[in-house]
């Protein structure tokens, strides 16, 4: 089983149980270890991995960490626990703080079961950064952590790599946050240059101001036209009967799976492997919709994602014949739909619903 589909069925075991794991051992039996043995460490080994590691940390005698991770019998990576119904802070990390620098670890994760935040040393050597360098939810797993994550599993564990990748990754994060935060105000400096760029007069304080609302406005109708065109192009491909889209009826270039897509095909598959061996759940993307069928087969349509609109997405369910829509506002409501996608598969295998 590949590491795509092993994370989203533990992403849809934390869904069912997170709420009932009120301490920081339960979310650490029921949801840590398989994330570690998901990675592809083994959990039982002590030697590789080292539960309750204990070091002296200056005053601090006989301090625990909750796990050491050790590769070729070296110690690489440190992970702190905390209940998975609690916030996860930098607060929580100052134990991990404390080890990374009497340590040999570059890598360390704060969890709480759901959200798993990794630190390194990139600001100052041996010293454990405040801010993570990735942040992995399972209440939203997305296409581009599966591939981040395969660099933290024991086959592919390489900490040179990691470390230069972290650093973009980091970097990255922080572009995003200051785009984000232009898109909804514009700073001086911002609009300074924007209305230097487009403005042939003095920008004055007032020309300032006018640009810093101009841009909010902008950023706005940029976001509106592409999902107009999202939508334009969602409903003139649902001009054409919603059949089996075969080869011809578009070009490959036509369409573009997105991680969304991705995503909640993995939600899906995760669901159909309670009841069938999640490798027949295969996905086939059309123009007007992501169709997810059993047995790579057309007329074995399990569920069909309805994406194209940015605004409002839908799941498509079967019952006999026909397709039933579900609107949903957050992936995780595809969760919801397990009874529907569960009864379609016992139908779709002749059995009757249990």
């Amino acid at each position: 089983m590949d590491l795509a589909t092993r994370l989203t069925e533990l992403a849809t075991k934390t869904q069912q149980h997170r709420e009932v794991l009120l301490t920081e051992e339960a979310a650490k039996t029921a949801l840590v270890m398989p994330f570690i043995n998901l990675l592809g460490y083994d959990v039982f080994n002590p030697s590789e991995v080292v539960p309750e590691y204990t070091a002296d940390v200056g005053t601090k005698k006989g301090e625990k960490v909750d796990y050491a991770i050790c590769i070729d019998k070296k110690l690489s990576i440190l992970i702190e626990c905390k209940p998975s119904t609690g916030d996860l802070t930098i607060n929580h990390a100052s134990q991990l703080f404390r080890y990374f620098s009497v340590t040999d670890a570059r890598l360390a994760i704060l969890t709480n079961g759901v959200i798993y935040k990794f630190f390194s040393d990139l600001e100052q050597p041996n010293k454990m950064d405040t801010q993570p360098f990735f942040t992995l939810s399972l209440d939203a797993v997305r296409k581009s952590d599966v591939r981040i994550l395969e660099s933290f599993t024991k086959a592919g564990f390489d900490i040179g790599a990691i470390v230069r990748e972290a650093s973009n990754l980091k970097l990255e994060s922080l572009v995003r946050k200051e785009l984000e935060s232009e898109m909804g105000t514009a700073s001086e400096e911002f609009a300074r240059l924007i209305a230097k760029r487009v403005y042939s007069g003095q920008v004055t304080s007032q020309v300032k101001d006018n640009f810093t609302r101009l841009i909010a406005s902008s950023f706005s109708a940029i976001v509106r036209d592409h999902v107009n065109d999202r939508l334009t192009s969602a409903l003139n491909a649902s001009t054409v009967p919603e059949l089996d889209e075969g080869p011809g009826v578009v070009s490959a270039e036509e369409i573009i799976t997105t991680e969304e897509e991705v995503s909640g095909f993995r939600i899906v598959q995760a669901i159909a492997s309670r009841l069938i061996d999640p490798k027949r759940v295969i996905m086939r993307d059309a123009k007007s919709y992501c169709a997810v069928l059993l047995d790579d087969n057309n007329r074995k349509s399990l569920a069909r994602l309805h994406f194209n609109g940015l605004t409002t997405k839908y799941v498509g369910t079967f019952d006999g014949q026909g397709e039933n829509r579900n609107l949903i506002s957050d992936l995780t409501d595809i969760y919801k739909l397990a009874p529907l996608l569960e009864a379609r598969i016992n139908e779709l295998e002749g059995k009757k619903a249990v």
